[in-house]
């Protein structure tokens, strides 16, 4: 088993963020760690331990360290699971983690030059696993991840020494899969930087983004993320006008959203839909609210899934020196206080959880 501690603070420090090494730490996240555990076929992080007192929501609890780690071995990642571990390593209730982030700061997001996103979770989320033969997202050695998430305990007992454990399914380098190395993405309607929720007015609204890949490949699965009152969400090739996935949310009894239909755009006569920098894609989201109000933090739109790039063609390395990426670092390192709010990924590593027929008709203009 192969441990590796958090980067020295002095070190971190000292490198500079347009360096292109790694930007510094702030704060201490003395006690996280990552190891291998091959028995298992897992690379594990572990933030630092803490006390949860019973009965504290999360803004009342001291959270534990954002934590910037070194990869240990080279392998690729195939799946997830998050917990909170007691002193012992047993696990406690799984109503403890609120959320949990992982991002990759020396490579660049498809859409955005700012750090890559490579998985989200909650309470609600539960064992994510991709097909393990088929896709992979690769990890080599000496290079980083940062790692946060926010805890919470409402139940009456005191847990102390508790860990938050993120368990990622791994598979060492120089086995002959996985066939496809794929990589998580996401796009969304509230980018570049900062929060991704906004006020949703009274009565019919939508929103957009649009952006270039930076390297071209094939989105092999794809999902949506929105709110209650949200009628639709759509992703499209604005150069051609193909709509490439087309969704509306499936609600409860209660008429919440419950869900937002997946696409899987391979199988056995092909592998995904084809996108290139020299075309323009875009991201919609329309709601219907109903209410006479304004709803503050009431919309969100965002898209996302797995990419597989082009055969040769090497995932982009992050520009350290451009705005974007130094504002998005401050706001995941929270340098401007306060906590980071879980990403929205629609499909974090989930592919082939759910399946659903794709849109790939051509129109120029959505219809909400």
């Amino acid at each position: 088993m192969m441990r590796h501690r958090s980067l020295p603070l002095a070190l971190l420090l000292a490198l500079d963020p347009g360096d292109g090494r790694h930007p510094g730490l702030p704060g201490d996240a003395a006690g996280a760690r990552i190891f291998t555990d091959l028995g298992r076929g897992a690379l594990v992080i572990d933030l630092a331990p803490l006390d949860l007192p019973g009965n504290t929501p999360h803004h009342q609890l001291a959270q534990p360290p954002v934590a910037t780690l070194e990869i240990p071995a080279d392998g690729s990642i195939h799946g997830f699971r998050v917990a909170v571990v007691d002193s012992a390593g047993r696990e406690l209730p799984d109503e403890l983690i609120h959320h949990f982030n992982l991002i990759d700061p020396d490579h660049r997001e498809l859409f955005l030059p700012i750090s890559r996103r490579l998985l989200a979770a909650g309470r609600e989320t539960g064992p994510v696993r991709l097909p393990g033969l088929l896709f992979g997202l690769p990890l080599k050695r000496g290079e980083h991840v940062v790692a946060s998430a926010m805890v919470e305990n409402l139940t009456p007992a005191t847990y102390h020494q508790a860990r938050v454990r993120l368990v990622m399914d791994f598979t060492p380098a120089g086995r002959p899969w996985p066939l496809f190395r794929a990589s998580p993405w996401q796009m969304d309607v509230a980018f570049p930087v900062g929060d991704k929720s906004f006020t949703l007015p009274p009565g019919r609204s939508s929103r957009t983004y649009e952006g270039r890949p930076a390297v071209p490949g094939k989105v092999v699965g794809l999902g949506g993320h929105m709110h209650d009152y949200g009628r639709l969400i759509e992703f499209v090739d604005a150069t051609t006008g193909e709509v490439i996935y087309h969704a509306a949310p499936v609600g409860d009894a209660a008429g919440h959203i419950a869900s937002v239909p997946v696409s899987r755009l391979y199988g056995w006569t092909g592998l995904g839909v084809h996108i290139a920098p020299d075309h323009t894609y875009r991201v919609s989201v329309y709601y219907d609210n109903p209410t006479a109000q304004s709803i503050p933090d009431g919309g969100m739109g965002v898209v996302g899934g797995l990419f597989v790039p082009d055969r040769g063609v090497e995932w982009p390395a992050a520009d350290r020196t451009d705005s974007l990426y130094q504002q998005d670092y401050r706001h995941y390192m929270r340098l401007g206080g306060g906590h980071e709010m879980p990403m929205r990924m629609p499909m974090p590593m989930s592919v082939g959880a759910h399946q659903h027929g794709a849109a790939h008709t051509h129109r120029e203009k959505p219809t909400p």
